[in-house]
């Protein structure tokens, strides 16, 4: 990333607190907020996220009294405040007036009000409306001295990321003018020829509309492209009205975790002031803190220069809207929270400060509780401020210099699992996240990076499940093995130019020849299907054809339709090109990285079990911290040494890490 100017942090310290609605509760309730605030050490929360209807409760008719003396509250008890925008909720008098605003999907139903983000991205009317309340308020709290952050909507995309009306078409088809100039030129990228879908004007094109059909490819990714930019143009309306009023930093909070595709967040966080992420670890997931680390991989690579990002929220507990809302374990809480910190958060804050009573979230879990504070989940609330405010020493420091970097690409994400496919199954995330695992049971840091990320600086480069890449991103990625890198590249990348149009001459594609080999077909795998390798273990759901060009054989199929044919390649030139052409198991990959780590002389930051996480953050004046996490049910010991932020225990040279808990070590000043 290149040189951003210095944003100035909404907090002295770590920031601590969360989601705050006093508009749920009487006024009482509001001063045994604060005080219970203070002694958490909250020293931040987000206020008036769905609050438009309370705030102008007709059009123009404004009601701020109950704000003014929430946010005095605040600030007299030394309390900052993420002041947000309330356009996430467009109010019952708008929509019923105006019904058109609600999006509609792509089976062209149109949505009815009561669900999140009521309101279509082209919406012009919206638009309007939503601006001129940003307006108002920001003219009001502009210069208000609670306010130390600004936050635009919330969740953006969570629940209108497409909308398929009338309105929307019409601002796709100007977003394709834009971008194409003639309707010619559009039909030269999506091959529009097949299946005799030619336009002669872009007034005949149309988002994909329907379920389950077979939209043309190109124009499908271009409106998951639109789509983002329409939802970006909202964010940046409102960053620009508040900004005539306003020096705060302006953000919004980013849903970012192992395979989210619902815009384009690397594009989005170059908007932004401070990159804030929403986290929330689903119960299914076995392996729910390294989605968690790969989350927060992927928001430091995101950040300008590596700079801390903003954990906006996560739970205290079970969230409202998974299957069965697992509760945390004793000391999951802290131990999710500073592992967030580890990675690069300067803060931890959570939805929400107190459990709501009623409303769709209800059973959401929150820092106070139903049952109050004679719980579990308050103690650790308290037990996490105090670690916070003994973590004051790392604020501003950075995650340290990663050796290795994961190269991901929402528009890939949306055109894997998007129309038709060799394997409808597949889904983007199991690539990425399979290889960041590997690296992270080994205590080998990995940035997350974007597309067009800057690559020169790593040792490692890994490209899973890349299929839409353009030339140039090509060129980049093949530089990595010319200056003497490593490159690994997984199936399915280079497939589809930048126009989702297949490049011929064997896949894959773009890579084909800096890997030295390609695929002359797919052979996705049936349901139970094994094909066994050389190493004993087997491939799952996807393999190819696997044809030699200049490479080597590094795993071989020993039965099976491939029996004899090369399901990992290597090529021997620069660090060495890795074409991993099939589904490995764990296993497999995990003996691929423990090769190329031993070959490149990567360092661990630590030497430990999978399940100890270890990170470390260092600042401008060589000051270093060092984050061990342990997420197991045992204790592990470590050869690290320092003094431990969080209780002040000496160690050395041999540190010991309890089952599920943190230790944060000053390491002695480093050159």
């Amino acid at each position: 990333m290149t040189d951003a100017p210095t944003v100035p942090w909404p907090t002295d310290g770590l920031s601590f607190g969360g989601d705050y609605s006093p508009e749920q509760w009487p006024r009482e309730t509001w001063l045994e907020d604060v005080r219970l605030m203070r002694a958490a050490g909250v020293n931040l929360v987000t206020v008036g996220v769905f609050s438009w209807a309370l705030l102008e409760r007709s059009p123009g008719d404004f009601t701020w009294a109950w704000l003014d003396d929430v946010l005095a509250l605040l600030h007299e008890h030394g309390i900052a405040v993420d002041l947000a925008t309330p356009t996430a909720a467009p109010p019952n008098w708008l929509l019923t007036a105006h019904p058109e605003i609600l999006p509609v999907d792509a089976t062209e139903r149109r949505e009815r009000p009561g669900g999140r983000l009521g309101w279509c991205p082209a919406s012009e009317l919206f638009r309007e409306h939503a601006l001129r309340m940003v307006d108002a308020l920001a003219e009001r709290y502009g210069r208000h001295p609670a306010v130390r952050l600004w936050h635009v909507s919330n969740e953006l995309g969570g629940g209108n990321g497409r909308c398929y009306c009338e309105e929307s078409a019409a601002d796709f088809r100007h977003w394709l003018v834009a971008k194409y100039g003639d309707v010619e030129a559009a039909n030269d990228a999506w091959g529009t020829a097949f299946w005799g879908h030619t336009y002669t004007s872009f007034d005949e094109v149309s988002p994909p509309r329907g379920v389950g059909g077979a939209p043309n490819p190109g124009l499908a990714l271009d409106f998951e492209r639109y789509s983002s930019d329409a939802l970006l143009r909202q964010f940046d309306a409102e960053k620009e009205v508040i900004e005539q009023h306003s020096d705060v930093p302006v953000t919004t909070n980013f849903m970012v975790g192992a395979g989210s595709q619902v815009v384009d967040y690397a594009g989005w966080a170059k908007h932004v002031a401070i990159v804030a992420n929403d986290h929330y670890t689903l119960v299914d997931d076995v392996r729910r803190e390294q989605d968690l680390a790969l989350a927060g991989d992927r928001m430091r690579g995101m950040s300008a220069d590596r700079r801390p990002w903003l954990l906006m929220e996560h739970s205290t507990g079970g969230p409202s809207w998974q299957q069965r809302n697992r509760a945390k374990e004793p000391a999951e809480l802290v131990r999710n929270a500073l592992a967030h910190v580890a990675h690069g958060s300067d803060g931890a804050l959570f939805f929400q400060w107190r459990a709501s009573t009623a409303g769709a979230e209800q059973f959401h879990s929150a820092m106070v509780p139903h049952a109050g504070t004679r719980t579990r989940i308050w103690r650790e609330v308290l037990a996490l401020g105090r670690a916070l405010q003994d973590l004051a020493p790392v604020q501003g420091t950075r995650v340290e210099p990663a050796r290795v970097a994961i190269v991901v690409d929402e528009a890939s994400g949306w055109a894997v699992q998007s129309g038709l496919k060799p394997h409808r199954g597949l889904r983007y995330g199991r690539e990425l996240r399979a290889w960041h695992r590997a690296f992270h049971d080994r205590q080998v840091l990995t940035d997350v990076v974007p597309a067009d990320a800057e690559l020169s600086g790593y040792d490692v480069v890994i490209v899973p499940t890349m299929l839409i890449v353009d030339d140039a991103t090509a060129a980049r990625i093949a530089a990595v093995v010319e200056r003497g890198a490593t490159l690994v590249v997984t199936y399915l990348s280079g497939v589809a130019d930048e126009t989702a149009r297949i490049r011929t001459g064997g896949y894959p594609g773009a890579f084909r020849d800096v890997l030295g080999a390609w695929s002359e077909e797919f052979t996705p795998l049936q349901r139970d299907e094994r094909w066994p390798l050389d190493d004993g273990e087997a491939v799952t759901d996807w393999a190819e054809a696997v044809v030699l060009a200049g490479a080597e054989p590094v795993l071989t199929y020993t039965d099976g339709p491939l029996a004899g044919r090369p399901a990992v390649t290597r090529r021997a030139v620069g660090g060495g090109a890795w074409y991993v052409s099939a589904m490995l198991a764990d296993d497999s990959i995990q003996r691929l990285v423990d090769g190329v780590i031993a070959e490149r002389g990567i360092l661990r930051t630590v030497t430990g079990p999978p399940g100890l996480e270890a990170v470390r953050r260092v600042g401008d004046d060589g000051s270093a911290f060092l984050f061990l996490v342990n997420h197991r049910a045992d204790d592990v010991t470590v050869r690290a040494s320092g003094t431990d932020l969080l209780d002040g225990s000496g160690h050395g040279p041999d540190t010991v890490v309890p089952a599920g808990r943190v230790r944060v070590l000053r390491e002695e000043r480093v050159s």
